[in-house]
């Protein structure tokens, strides 16, 4: 078995897109509700973003907890910046402040 840079290939999953989103299941077939609950948002506010599903991979999955410091996912990150999971993008969306988060240069 090789040896993978798993730093490495975060790295370039959140580089990748200006907003990326690390979720259970894909966007238009979310795997739980949480991550359902932000591909909602993100697509109501039509915002084009990269997504990975992180069962898929579970060296993957355990690594961008570490890497996020982040417990749980789904995990959004803008312009490879780590913003937070469900509840805080609720909560930013709630008090109209995610939309400039989307829209930082």
């Amino acid at each position: 078995m090789e040896n993978r840079d798993l730093k490495k290939e975060y790295e370039e999953m959140i580089n990748e897109n200006k907003v990326f989103l690390f979720m259970k299941g894909y966007p238009d077939e979310p795997f739980c509700g949480f991550s359902m609950r932000v591909t909602r948002i993100l697509n109501e506010l039509g915002i084009r973003y990269g997504s990975f599903n992180i069962l898929e991979d579970m060296e993957i999955r355990e690594a961008v907890k570490v890497f996020s410091e982040w417990p749980t996912y789904p995990q959004l990150y803008v312009n490879g910046k780590f913003v937070g999971g469900c509840e805080i993008i609720e909560e930013l969306y709630r008090n109209d402040e995610l939309e400039d988060v989307l829209n930082e240069e």
